[in-house]
């Protein structure tokens, strides 16, 4: 007869206890996933090399922003900043604005809105013309009373023929009052019906601080921001009617009336105008892009001056934007080879760095501060130098960047002292999994 001895039920508890544990612990320790690497995102150090910013005037209003950039990177791909086939769909980087953050009367940059409204409601194909008008006796009158009061115009007759084309020729090129209005007749049925068009085109771009109750700016209320203007300048160059008019002014309006070409200004500094004008009320105002090269890459930014006291004023101060733009331009490193964008260290000790791979630079000016990085980190608990790690995207001056991370120094495995010592470790890593 058998008797029940606690000893022995305790004894037989411990040795499953034991043989379980020892089943868990082998093959958890030595077998088992390491822990996964901890990873800190860090910001690399800054360039010491103060950057040269952009002098802008201290007249009036006035703001640039970034229009293209064409460049190639160390991997030798050329890459081109934002350009567009239309206006509308362009988007400029603010560079710099300076002066009053106030809308300011615009005088005849008013003219590039009409032209870019018009060609929105009619738009005419590459290298066409489009429509023939026929002028009405209210364009007749039209030349007229500009003519009268002084202002800007080009003689028209009443049942004159113009292709809508000569009609905006006529109207930035020549600065033509009488054509702003002609051709918002005939786009739209009158003017009013133009301005309301031509205020909900510019809040569908982004210009939400802009203004127009005419065609022709000489109206005080019509009205935009340097930031507007300088971003519609951008919508102007990029728009290939517009910009093609620019391209070739001197022949635009042959035997037509002899139109002067308006726009031009400092082309020796490299600067493309789209508007030059003078109110009483608006002062001197200039839109514009402008290119700095250095032989092989070329940066394009587009701009705005607004309430400029003179045209003598104008020229001191667009003067002194493109020397700082030469001083300031030139290929950024934005994802430096080498730079830390995280550090990993493993639990038993080994630390390493996830650095970009392969240098991203980009022909800019390098007062352009790029976005806060996004960096991506892939998990891992052993890798070896070189190993891709995860990835870093920025952007800088409108473009968006990324670069592969690389590890700069091998995380290897532990071995199996240090797993048989960290039982808690790796059990808790097994469970994790």
């Amino acid at each position: 007869m058998s008797s029940f001895r606690p000893g022995r039920l305790v004894g037989i508890l411990a040795g499953t206890v034991v043989i379980l544990g020892l089943g868990i612990y082998g093959p958890a320790t030595l077998l088992g996933p390491l822990p996964a690497v901890t990873a800190t995102t860090v910001t690399p150090a800054a360039s010491a090399e103060a950057p040269t910013p952009p002098v802008l005037s201290a007249n009036g209003a006035s703001a640039i922003a970034v229009l293209a950039a064409t460049t190639s990177d160390t991997s030798g791909t050329t890459s081109t900043g934002a350009d567009s086939p239309r206006a509308g769909s362009t988007t400029s980087a603010p560079i710099a604005v300076a002066g009053t953050a106030e809308a300011l009367p615009m005088a005849s940059i008013a003219k590039v809105v009409t032209a870019l409204v018009v060609l929105d409601a009619k738009p005419i194909v590459a290298g066409g013309t489009g429509p023939t008008v026929t002028l009405t006796a209210a364009d007749f009158q039209s030349y007229l009373d500009y003519d009268t009061v002084g202002a800007r115009s080009v003689a028209v007759f009443a049942d004159e023929q113009w292709t809508e084309l000569e009609l905006l020729q006529a109207l930035l090129l020549g600065s033509s009052n009488n054509h702003a209005d002609s051709v918002a007749r005939w786009a739209f049925g009158s003017v009013d019906a133009y301005v309301v068009a031509a205020n909900t085109w510019l809040a569908d771009n982004g210009l939400t601080d802009t203004v127009v109750v005419d065609t022709t700016g000489l109206h005080d209320a019509s009205a935009g921001t340097a930031t507007d203007l300088a971003h519609l300048a951008g919508l102007a160059a990029t728009d290939p009617i517009v910009s093609a008019m620019l391209s070739s002014p001197a022949s635009a309006l042959a035997n037509r009336r002899g139109v002067e070409n308006t726009t031009s200004f400092l082309p020796e500094e490299g600067v493309t105008g789209i508007s030059r004008s003078y109110t009483d009320a608006a002062g001197v105002c200039f839109l514009f892009t402008a290119q700095v090269s250095d032989g092989v890459s070329s940066f394009t930014f587009s701009g705005a001056f607004i309430g400029e006291p003179t045209y003598g004023a104008l020229t001191a101060d667009l003067t002194a934007l493109m020397a700082s733009a030469r001083a300031g331009v030139g290929l950024l490193p934005v994802l430096a080879a080498g730079d830390s964008y995280a550090t990993f260290t493993s639990a038993w000790g080994d630390t390493a760095a996830a650095v970009v791979g392969v240098a991203r630079t980009r022909y800019a000016w390098q007062a352009a501060t790029p976005a806060a990085a996004t960096v991506t980190l892939k998990d891992f608990a052993t890798a070896r130098t070189g190993a891709n790690v995860g990835q870093v995207r920025l952007t800088v001056a409108g473009e968006k960047l990324s670069a592969a991370l690389k590890l700069d120094e091998g995380i290897g495995d532990p071995g199996l002292g240090w797993r048989l010592l960290h039982p808690i470790v790796m059990i808790t890593a097994l469970l994790d999994q």
